[in-house]
């Protein structure tokens, strides 16, 4: 038999040696995942439409000039950059041949203006010496054939000035002749703008781009105090587009803007272009004209605000699972398996309907598969 002593050894052994047992354990277990958790709170939801290609930045007003006519570029006054107001010359191509027409024109007009003169001095002279003719008959002095003839010469002589007043009108209509000839080569500014590119120098040849063959335009004019953003929009979402509905702008360029709008045009037809999804053109106006400077051609996402609710409970939406369920933060830092009844989704929140309440913490991270439900987690520190 052991005597006393040896038992209270033995027994101080044992336990030694589970003390020791038990903190190996317990400083050797792995540490709970740390896992991203959410706190469920009230906000708004919103039904969204986004672009499904990025969208780019238009002016209401750009004009790709040419001239008329072809010819040779003999002057260029402005260059690009350039602000120019409407009704600006911007170019002129060689004319000397339909200038020296508008000269000829002009002196045509002097000549038949002097022979009208001329023709109607003639015929007032006429008129009166058959009034004088026509007295003299009355009395007898004169045949009545006299008459008559004074009075056809009279007449012949205002047919005469009547025909060279035509021919005035002829040739101040052959001026505008000439001048429009002239307006052919040269190109001006159709509204006020700045010039964006310009195709040519002055000695080199334009013409205007003759149809299926793509020339570029001689000048590139846009007016940059009206823009707006076109985005296309996946052709399942376009019906529930509608004009005047509220909308978010962004910019690659201005990382972190927003900016408002509103949807002002939608296409009246489906956008086909082979191997790429088919897509409606959504044109959407700012509300506010940004104070930034935007460039034309800027990409641009727009978010079309379909239906919009305030103050609601609800959960991000990558917490949710795609049964349907969240992974809830319960007793003992365990995770539990809720069901959700959702209402308003897009792709940030979602409408808690019921199976969630204010305060409750969702997890969002599902990249580590051995945190499921029933594992007990840490929750990560905020950066």
């Amino acid at each position: 038999m052991f005597k006393p002593k040896t038992w209270l050894r033995l027994v101080l052994v044992v336990l030694i040696g589970a003390a020791l047992a038990y903190a190996g354990w317990r400083f050797t277990r792995p540490a709970p995942p740390e896992v991203e958790l959410a706190t469920i709170a009230r906000g708004t939801v919103e039904s969204t439409v986004v672009n499904t290609r990025a969208g780019t930045v238009k002016a209401c007003r750009r004009a790709k000039l040419a001239p008329v006519a072809g010819g040779q570029i003999v002057k260029l006054w402005v260059k690009e950059g350039d602000r120019v107001k409407a009704g600006q010359p911007l170019l002129e191509l060689w004319n000397h041949d339909l200038a020296a027409q508008r000269e000829l024109a002009t002196r045509q007009l002097a000549t038949s203006e002097e022979r009208r003169r001329e023709a109607c001095i003639m015929a007032d002279n006429a008129r009166r010496d058959a009034d004088r003719t026509q007295q003299l008959a009355t009395r007898g002095f004169v045949s009545p054939q006299g008459g008559e003839n004074a009075r056809a010469e009279a007449r012949a002589r205002q047919a005469s000035c009547d025909a060279l007043a035509a021919d005035v009108k002829r040739a101040q209509a052959q001026i505008r002749v000439a001048l429009a000839g002239l307006e052919r080569t040269t190109l001006t500014a159709p509204f006020a703008g700045i010039v964006a590119q310009v195709t040519g120098e002055v000695g080199e040849f334009t013409t205007p781009s003759p149809p299926g063959i793509p020339t570029p335009p001689a000048v590139d004019l846009i007016d940059d105090t009206c823009l707006y953003v076109s985005a296309p929009m996946d052709e399942v979402d376009a019906p529930k587009l509608k004009p005047g509905q509220p909308a978010r702008i962004t910019f690659d360029a201005l990382p972190g803007q927003t900016f408002s709008g509103h949807v002002r045009r939608i296409a009246p037809y489906v956008t086909e272009v082979e191997k790429q999804a088919r897509t409606v053109d959504v044109d959407v106006d700012f509300d506010t004209p940004p104070q930034q400077i935007l460039l034309v051609g800027y990409s641009a996402d727009v978010e079309a605000i379909i239906e919009q609710r305030a103050n609601v409970l609800r959960v991000p939406t990558q917490a949710i699972q795609q049964d349907g369920s969240v992974l809830v933060l319960g007793r003992d830092d365990k995770l539990e398996t809720r069901t959700l009844k959702t209402g308003l989704a897009n792709w940030a929140f979602t409408e808690i309907v019921s199976g969630l309440n204010a305060g409750d913490r969702v997890l969002l991270s599902f990249d580590d598969e051995n945190v499921k439900a029933g594992v007990k987690v840490k929750a990560k520190a905020a950066p």
